[in-house]
This record gives structure tokens, C-alpha cells and sequence, in this order.
């Protein structure tokens, strides 16, 4: 009995002395893993201020297509075509090509039967990328909408069976009850993007007005979009669903109230990436129509947009859902700040009847008595020769952009409410505080990305193609 209690007793002690000893070393271990992780975490933001370095060097290309034979008034401005930026960001690559599309028509087979001589630079580009895919071993993914009847993806299909390209499908009609990628984003080595209106469609190139922008050497707007084509990436496998917290990595700390500070084409800028449908938005990233609707909040004197499509409403539901959002902030500009404002619509084989009522709306609340500058019209592509007339879907202008007097958006979305509810669309917003456009800057190259976009805002709205919406009635 005495040796077990001895024994116990020893126990005991043991016991005792392992107990207060526990503290201290659980202390140490929780410790040493926060400082282990506070620095990862210190490398991690070394590493990614190592990698946002080059942002003061931000080079950047605003860039059009011009329909074939669509002309402008001797002296006007020109920009560098989308097919001339597409395959410089081809052959550049050396690493990787990111893209983000709606639908791929880039062979003249996939619009019609009868060889059209404008298809050329589109099968150029598909060509292009299965080169460089095969033959530079630069990895491409692709991520596009769904395939359908209408819109088979045949082209991104070849791309995949020859090797050169991974693409996945998003379904809308799973994840969101409705809508479709409209996204039109390229990534190209994790240092030069390129978004826009214009599609992976050989119309784009040469039948449709389209308009982007280039950015080159810019890893820091690179890294950020990139986030948001890995939101697609994940949606698109198959059976995948929308998480209901994004993972950590694809936040961003970028957006409407923290927006990126870099030198871009040697003006001082900050600017953000925007995002739609909200549920694609992880945390951080500010929804597309609300960069939109900030952007016409703070501007002072002018506010310019160029839509194919402008509704106050769902365009794609059975019910008819009124959604003024857009119009009612620009109602208000122009009411209480007294801000001018001009809207050029597109007009076309397409355009529904009703949105000339909505424009007509708009221009007619311009009067003495309301002391307010609305003014709207619709451009016009036409179809020169029996070929143009022959091509689907082409002839139009498919902008989608705005420009303030301090403020550049460039986006891949029409306006009405489905585009912003439950379809896939970016927005590059730029601000800019100083960079007034007078008449004396006649070098387009010398100016900054606003004063650009309003230069050929300016050069649209003047131009023959541009008629007054009272002439649609």
C-alpha cells in the first residue's frame, strides 16, 4: 500500500509538473505559427508589391474595328484595329492566353456557305492561336458560354481536339436560372489584357464597329483580372456550382471606395475592375452596374455613352420588369447637377422597336423650362455592297462604353437589366482628375485613355452615321 501510494504520488507529481508545462508550450506553438504565418504573409505581400513593380510603366492602346467602308470627314481620328491588337498578343505570348467569350464564329463556314472576302482576318486569328498553342507551347484556356444550337462553339472545339487550347462551358441556365457569358476579356502572360465589345466573331473584326482596350506590361490590372476569369474557370466544370463564399485568392482589394493607383501611358490614374452578375462577385469586387451608376454620380460637367442597347428594363423574360436604374442617375445628373448628357444608341436590322421611345424620353425632358442637356441619337452602319448586305448579323455598332469629364468606362455589356442581373460582363474604369481635352491636343497618342474615349465619342456623335433620334420616328 505505502509503495502504491508512492507510486501515486509520483504520478501525481508528474502530473503536475506536465499540466503548468502545457501552457507555456501551447503558448509557444501558437506563437511560433502566428509568426510563421504573419511571415508568409509578409512575403506574400513582398512578393506581390515585387510583382505589382512594373505598374508605373502601364502602356496602353485604345482600339477599333471600323466596318469595311464605313468612312468619317478627312482629318478625323484613328485607332488602332482589334485584329491588329489580337495578333500582337498572340504572337507576344509566351507563356499563356486567357480568354473569356461569349461565342466563337471566326471561320467564315460558321456565319455562311458562301465565302465572304472579310473572313480572312478572323480564320488569321483562330489559326493564330492554334500555332501558338501547338507549336509555342503556350498554354490557353479558354472560358466561354455554354453551346447551343445557335451558337455551336465549333471553333474553340477544334481548338481543343488539335491540343492547343483547355476550354470549358459555363452553363447560365444551371448557375443563374438565365443569361450567358457575355464576358470579351484576353490575359496574356499574366502582363497585358485586352477587353472590349468585340467578339471571337470575324464580323468583329470587319463588319461590326467595335471598340477596346489594350493594356500592356501591367501585371498588378493583370493579376486582378485574372481573378475574375478564374470565377469562370471554376464555374465552368462540369456540374460546378457558385460557392456561397468565394475562396480567399479570388478577392480583391480593388473597387469602387479602393481603387488601383498606376501610371498608365504616363498619366497618373486610379482604376478597377467590375463585375456582373453579383453572384460571380467575391469578395471586394464591386457588380458592374454599380461602378455604372458611380461613375454618372461623379461626374461635373458632361456624361457621354455609346450603347448598341439601351433599355430600362428586362429584356429576356416573359414579365415585363421596369428597371430604371441606369435612368433614373442619369435623369438625376442632369436634373441637379446640371450635367450634359448625350446617348448614341445603335440602329440596325435588330433593334427593337421600343427603344427609340426610351431615347425619345430622355432628349425630351431638354427644355428652358427644366434647365436640363439631354440629347440622344441612334448610329448608323449601312450596308454598301450586296456581299455586306448578305452577312447575318453584321453592320452595326456595338459599342459599350462611357466617358465623363473624369472618368473612362469600358465595359462588354449592353444596357438593360439582364446584363447586370444574371449575364457575365466587365467593366475597366479609369479615373483620371486632370485631363481636359482641349482643341489644341490634335496627337491622339499623346493623350490619356479618357481623353481619347472622348475624342472618339466626339468623332461618332459628329460624324454622318450619327442621326438625330427624331428622325426614327
Amino acid at each position: 500500500m505505502q509503495n502504491m501510494q508512492g507510486h501515486n504520488s509520483g504520478k501525481s507529481w508528474l502530473r503536475d509538473w506536465l499540466r503548468p508545462s502545457c501552457v507555456p508550450i501551447t503558448i509557444i506553438v501558437t506563437l511560433s505559427t502566428l509568426i510563421v504565418a504573419m511571415a508568409l504573409l509578409d512575403d506574400s505581400i513582398s512578393r506581390n508589391q515585387n510583382k505589382y513593380s512594373d505598374c508605373d510603366r502601364c502602356s496602353f492602346r485604345l482600339v477599333e474595328s471600323i466596318p469595311e467602308n464605313l468612312t468619317y470627314s478627312p482629318g478625323s481620328i484613328q485607332y488602332p484595329s482589334i485584329y491588329s491588337a489580337w495578333t500582337s498578343l498572340i504572337d507576344d505570348a509566351e507563356e499563356s492566353i486567357d480568354i473569356a467569350a461569349f461565342y466563337w464564329t471566326l471561320l467564315n463556314d460558321d456565319v455562311t456557305k458562301k465565302p465572304m472576302a472579310s473572313a480572312w482576318q478572323g480564320e488569321d486569328i483562330l489559326r493564330r492561336l492554334n500555332d501558338t498553342g501547338i507549336g509555342k507551347n503556350v498554354l490557353i484556356r479558354i472560358a466561354q458560354n455554354s453551346p447551343s444550337a445557335v451558337s455551336p462553339q465549333r471553333d474553340s472545339e477544334l481548338l481543343a481536339a488539335a491540343g492547343a487550347a483547355q476550354v470549358r462551358s459555363l452553363d447560365f441556365h444551371h448557375l443563374m436560372g438565365g443569361g450567358v457569358l457575355h464576358t470579351k476579356m484576353w490575359i496574356v502572360d499574366g502582363r497585358h489584357v485586352y477587353l472590349g465589345s468585340a467578339n471571337m466573331d470575324w464580323r468583329s473584326l470587319t463588319q461590326v464597329k467595335e471598340v477596346g482596350i489594350v493594356i500592356n506590361n501591367c501585371s498588378c490590372l493583370a493579376n486582378d483580372m485574372s481573378k475574375i476569369f478564374e470565377v469562370y474557370w471554376q464555374l465552368g466544370k462540369k456540374g460546378a456550382d457558385i460557392p456561397p463564399v468565394w475562396p480567399r485568392p479570388l478577392q480583391t482589394l480593388f473597387n469602387i471606395e479602393n481603387q488601383m493607383p498606376i501610371s498608365l501611358g504616363g498619366f497618373t490614374v486610379d482604376t478597377y475592375l467590375s463585375s456582373s452578375p453579383p453572384p460571380f462577385c467575391p469578395k471586394g469586387r464591386s457588380n458592374d452596374i454599380d461602378a455604372i451608376v458611380d461613375v454618372i454620380s461623379k461626374a461635373k460637367k458632361f456624361i457621354y455613352i455609346a450603347v448598341m442597347d439601351y433599355f430600362p428594363k428586362m429584356l429576356f423574360t416573359k414579365r415585363k420588369i421596369f428597371w430604371p436604374v441606369i435612368d433614373n442617375s442619369l435623369r438625376a445628373a442632369a436634373m441637379e447637377r446640371g450635367v450634359r448628357i448625350r446617348v448614341l444608341g445603335s440602329h440596325w436590322n435588330h433593334t427593337r422597336p421600343d427603344m427609340k421611345y426610351y431615347l425619345k424620353s430622355l432628349q425630351d425632358l431638354t427644355s428652358t423650362a427644366t434647365v436640363m442637356d439631354i440629347e440622344t441619337r441612334l448610329f448608323v452602319v449601312p450596308a454598301y455592297t450586296e456581299e455586306q448586305q448578305e452577312i447575318p448579323f453584321g453592320r452595326v455598332n456595338h459599342n459599350k462604353y462611357m466617358v465623363t469629364d473624369n472618368t473612362a468606362y469600358i465595359g462588354t455589356s449592353n444596357w438593360s437589366a439582364d446584363y447586370f442581373i444574371n449575364t457575365g460582363g466587365i467593366g475597366l474604369i479609369v479615373n483620371e482628375t486632370d485631363s481636359t481635352l482641349s482643341n489644341s491636343d490634335s496627337d491622339v497618342q499623346t493623350l490619356s485613355v479618357r481623353q481619347q474615349l472622348q475624342a472618339l465619342f466626339e468623332r461618332d456623335w459628329t460624324s454622318e452615321h450619327a442621326k438625330p433620334i427624331d428622325e426614327f420616328f
